[in-house]
């Protein structure tokens, strides 16, 4: 059973978006999946370090829709995708170098923030876009 499960609920009806999104929800599912399986140490940080680098290649998607229809959050919103940025890249470059083990905690945190950022800051640039025709 996954960790997390896509629906509607967190669809903020940008397709782009909402695609992104549902990778970034199946590469939670699998590293935990992973973590289940007690699979290597290196196969883990491989997910992690790939979920680090699909963040900043989404983030840098919602912000190019941010620039171009203008959006007025935009700089709070940008403040929380570096946030995240930098604490996943703390932490993958924490377990590749042995200084930590990935544990719930961590992946209760990346959850916790990807439920949460979509479902607040996210649904709010949606609406925002959706209301310039963005779909």
């Amino acid at each position: 059973m996954p960790l997390l499960e896509w629906s509607d609920s967190l669809s903020i009806h940008v397709h782009d978006v909402d695609a992104q999104h549902k990778g970034l929800v199946d590469m939670a599912n699998r590293l935990h999946d992973g973590m289940m399986r007690e699979e290597s140490k290196a196969f883990l940080q491989d997910i992690l370090a790939e979920m680090a680098q699909y963040a900043v290649e989404h983030f840098g998607t919602e912000e190019r829709y941010m620039d171009a229809h203008g959006y007025p959050d935009s700089a709070a919103h940008k403040a929380e995708h570096q946030d995240f940025v930098v604490k996943v890249q703390a932490i993958a470059a924490d377990c590749s170098s042995g200084r930590c083990a990935l544990s719930m905690d961590i992946l209760n945190y990346l959850c916790g923030w990807l439920v949460t950022h979509i479902s607040d800051t996210d649904k709010a640039l949606g609406a925002y876009l959706n209301g310039r025709g963005v779909r």
